[in-house]
């Protein structure tokens, strides 16, 4: 195996199919380097990947070529027809050496893409059945049975949702991008609250005079807010009084009448207080999640959580006793020092606690995350275990999967799946992934993603750090004229 200091060369000749091959590499080797050339010289050493397209007369001609280390070097080769996929025959032909030679299957195959479910979801609409589904996604991306059966059952749970989606109507994001400290897995931009606290008064009002600007253009161009979500960082890090401050600007430049659904990630249970709680429920919050990953004390402080098990549980039961009825907890399999018995015995727990939904991640090395530093140690996690115990252990308890997503550099090449019970969809989260639905984004990181009735799909992004946010503020408004433009054309319809 590849360790994380290794760079291997991927010399690619006649073709810039640079972004698939380096996906099918890091299903393999998904913590290791890749320096790509057009030099054939460069296909040299202990390890390197030679991807070849020529033509000659009317045939194209493929070859792949892999050495790893030890083993000797294995090519493989065809030609077709130039009207042939190039790169997924490329592509399939990598993808066959590696498992050759690594002895690893993937258990979503060439699958490199994030949203498998919109595939599933795009052939039941085609009119296909399930056995014909399973069929085309197995012949193509070689996808193992179990994963097309749990993405079938999302896509089941997921589609009478989108087919009710109100096409004119948009959603808002608001950033809070503050944490307590910072976890060791965590790769987003958020800030501790120890550095960022002089900032937070400039912070709060800038957000608040974003979304009055944002709220201005939602009524100018009659724009209905469907779902709203509050994430972060930690959107409880901040104080009540901050907290109550920026709902309150939602409040007061939102007509909050017709919206469907409204959270805010309550997330690390050692920042969730009973005032904080209050604010959120008093402001018309119905949705909140408490966030624990695991419950085992031994963990959370590995992953540098400042809380216990025993924490989590208490801000779960206060969140009750306030009155959530919609609560989520997300758990993550696979974090490090975490055994199989020790994720089993967290998530049964949880599921005694009776929250209206459970979201089980799947631990993803990231470079700009502190524990990528010890990546080879957690590359051999139990997680696929825990993985297939959750899927049945939920499913056996009335929780159905609604939404999935998966990212590169995820241990095991796993998934991150959303399960609710009947009616406790998260219809923000299954928005977000299936990219039907303009999502309008304020404060410091926040990305809005614009969806045009003609499916173009925009994103414009904010600033990452908050003293930036705060400093160049003016220019980041001058940024709203494509918003007006997408929601004037969402709201007549003019392709």
């Amino acid at each position: 195996m590849i360790n994380n200091d290794f760079k291997m060369p991927v010399v690619l000749i006649g073709n810039s199919f640079k972004y698939e091959i380096e996906a099918i590499l890091k299903l393999f080797f998904n913590t290791a380097r890749f320096s790509f050339s057009n030099a054939p010289e460069d296909a040299c050493g202990d390890s390197f990947v030679s991807a070849e397209l020529f033509q000659q007369d009317n045939t194209v001609n493929l070859s792949v070529t892999v050495k790893l280390l030890d083993k000797a070097p294995v090519q493989k080769c065809t030609a077709a027809d130039s009207e042939d996929d190039h790169e997924y025959i490329l592509c399939h032909m990598l993808y066959h050496i590696l498992c050759d030679i690594t002895g690893v299957v993937p258990p979503w195959g060439m699958m490199t893409g994030i949203r498998p479910v919109k595939k599933v979801i795009e052939l039941m609409r085609a009119g296909k059945t399930k056995s014909e589904i399973f069929a085309i996604l197995r012949d193509k991306y070689e996808i193992s049975d179990p994963k097309l059966q749990i993405a079938y059952e999302t896509a089941l749970n997921q589609l009478p949702i989108l087919d009710k989606i109100d096409s004119k109507a948009v959603s808002l994001y608001v950033s809070i991008p503050f944490c307590p400290t910072k976890c060791s897995y965590c790769s987003f931009v958020s800030h501790s609250m120890d550095s960022a606290i002089k900032l937070m008064p400039d912070y709060v009002n800038a957000l608040c005079k974003e979304l009055e600007i944002i709220g201005n253009i939602v009524k100018e161009t009659n724009t209905k807010i469907d779902t709203i979500y509050f994430g972060g960082g930690t959107p409880t890090s901040i104080s009540a009084d901050d907290l109550r401050k920026i709902m309150e600007a939602v409040e007061n430049n939102f007509d909050l009448d017709n919206v469907r659904e409204y959270s805010v990630e309550a997330g690390r249970p050692d920042t969730i207080t009973e005032e904080k709680l209050r604010v959120i429920k008093e402001l018309g919050a119905g949705r909140i999640s408490v966030n624990p990953q695991t419950l085992n004390d031994e963990v959370l402080k590995v992953i540098g959580r400042k809380h216990t098990g025993e924490d989590a549980l208490k801000a779960f039961e206060l969140a009750k006793k306030i009155g959530f009825k919609n609560i989520n907890t997300d758990l993550i399999a696979g974090l490090p020092t975490e055994s199989a018995e020790s994720f089993r015995n967290t998530l049964d727990t949880i599921i005694d606690m009776d929250p209206a939904s459970i979201t089980v991640h799947t631990l993803t090395l990231k470079r700009a995350a502190n524990l990528f530093d010890k990546v080879s140690e957690n590359i051999k996690n139990p997680a696929a275990e825990m993985v297939d115990y959750s899927i049945k252990k939920l499913m056996d308890n009335s929780y159905l999967p609604y939404y999935m997503y998966r990212q590169k550099n995820t241990v095991d090449n796993l998934e991150n799946i959303g399960y609710a019970k009947k009616g406790y969809e998260s219809y923000y989260n299954i928005f977000i992934m299936d990219e039907t639905q303009t999502i309008l984004g304020a404060g410091c990181a926040a990305s809005t993603k614009l969806v045009y009735p003609n499916g173009k799909l925009t994103r414009i992004h904010n600033y990452k750090f908050p003293y930036e946010y705060i400093r160049r503020f003016d220019e980041l408004m001058n940024k709203k004229e494509e918003v007006i433009e997408c929601l004037k054309k969402i709201n007549s319809s003019i392709l």
